[in-house]
């Protein structure tokens, strides 16, 4: 489960693109609090905590306990927006939460048992087609990560939602199929390989087929020379009995 975090925060009695310019001079990073049909709330941040925070790798999926004078809100990060040069956290949306609620989060996913995965150690690749799970689960009770085994994979085999072993009560948002997470593919040089065989082996049964036809048909031919040797001596023995 995901650990709490707390964020120490202020209110914001100023709005606007140039009192959020001050703020980040300062070394603050404008935020928002909403949900729960409750007011939205202004606040800022101290941007070095919040890239501690943002650092831990599962800040969007952790409870943030927002402590403004005192008083914690619990809240979940809905989104963080960076400046596209520097990568700066400009501003973060908080949504409200209760202690139980249930609640749409982005769990990342870490694959282990490389070791054991045959198709892996002939040089098959690991296509990852999601790196995050969408789930439905109780507030108090998120997973930092999902664990998935690459036990057993070979190459062309994949790993379905339905292989994954979810933490109890926990329930993936897309529940109308059965979608792909990961594949074992096989590289270009395996795949090159395994034409070139395919190629080779088709060559190999070919001119097996080939020399099978000649001694068939060579067999044929030396019967049929058999047997019209067999037939002269009997013809020879009628013209003299005549």
């Amino acid at each position: 489960m995901s650990d709490q975090l707390t964020l120490a925060a202020e209110t914001r009695d100023r709005g606007g693109k140039g009192a959020s310019r001050d703020l980040r001079r300062q070394g603050r990073v404008p935020a928002v609090i909403y949900g729960m049909k409750q007011d939205p709330v202004s606040i800022h941040v101290e941007e070095k905590a919040l890239v501690r925070a943002l650092g831990t790798g599962h800040f969007m999926n952790t409870v943030v306990m927002i402590d403004v004078g005192g008083k914690p809100t619990r809240t979940l990060p809905k989104d963080v927006a960076f400046d596209v040069v520097t990568d700066r956290p400009l501003h973060v949306d908080f949504l409200r939460i209760s202690e139980h609620a249930t609640v749409h989060v982005n769990v990342p996913v870490h694959f282990v048992d490389e070791e054991e995965s045959r198709g892996l150690k002939i040089g098959g690749v690991l296509n990852v087609v999601r790196h995050e799970l969408e789930l439905i689960v109780d507030a108090a009770d998120i997973p930092s990560e999902i664990t998935i085994s690459l036990r057993g994979l070979e190459v062309g085999d994949s790993v379905h939602i339905s292989n994954v072993n979810l933490p109890k009560g926990a329930k993936p948002a897309i529940d109308d199929r059965d979608f792909t997470i990961a594949t074992v593919v096989a590289p270009s040089a395996l795949k090159s390989e395994a034409i070139e065989q395919a190629a080779e082996e088709a060559a190999l049964a070919e001119a097996a087929h080939e020399e099978h036809v000649a001694e068939v048909e060579a067999a044929e031919a030396e019967a049929a020379t058999a047997e019209g040797g067999e037939e002269a001596p009997a013809a020879e023995g009628e013209a003299s009995a005549e």
